[in-house]
C-alpha cells in the first residue's frame, strides 16, 4: 500500500474515494474532524483508482473476497474461503494513495469507514 506521510500528500481531490469512485463511496456523515463512508462493492465489481486521505477505522459487517490493486499490480488476494465471522471485524488503515478494488466473491462487500481528518495526537 502507498502511505502518506507528513507532509507529503501529492494526489489531487479528483482522486478522492467519494469522487473517482463514487458507485462504491458514500458520505454518511462528515464534519471538520470526521468523514464516515459506507463502502458496498458489488460482486463482480471492479472500483475505479482512488485515495483515502486519512487515517481511519474500516468496519466490516459484509465481508467478502477482494482483490486490492495498486495500479496494475495485484497486492493482495483474500483467501478462499474467506474466515468464519461470527461479528463485526475491525481495522486500522492509514492513509492510502492509488488503489482499487475488485470484489471477486458472489455476494456484496459492506463496511462502514470512518476517516479521522484531525491528525492531532497522531
Amino acid at each position: 500500500m502507498t502511505h502518506w506521510v507528513e507532509g507529503d500528500w501529492r494526489w489531487g481531490d479528483e482522486l478522492d474515494a467519494v469522487a473517482a469512485a463514487p458507485d462504491s463511496h458514500r458520505v454518511v456523515f462528515e464534519n471538520s474532524h470526521v468523514r464516515v463512508l459506507e463502502v458496498t462493492l458489488e460482486p463482480g465489481v471492479h472500483e475505479p483508482e482512488h485515495t483515502h486521505r486519512w487515517p481511519s477505522v474500516m468496519m466490516t459487517d459484509g465481508p467478502a473476497r477482494i482483490r486490492y490493486r495498486i495500479g496494475d499490480e495485484v497486492t493482495f488476494t483474500s483467501p478462499d474461503p474467506l474466515p468464519p465471522r461470527t461479528e463485526l471485524n475491525g481495522s486500522w488503515c492509514p492513509p492510502e494513495g492509488p488503489h482499487s478494488v475488485e470484489n471477486i466473491d458472489s455476494h456484496p462487500f459492506h463496511a462502514i469507514r470512518v476517516e479521522f481528518k484531525d491528525r492531532a495526537g497522531h
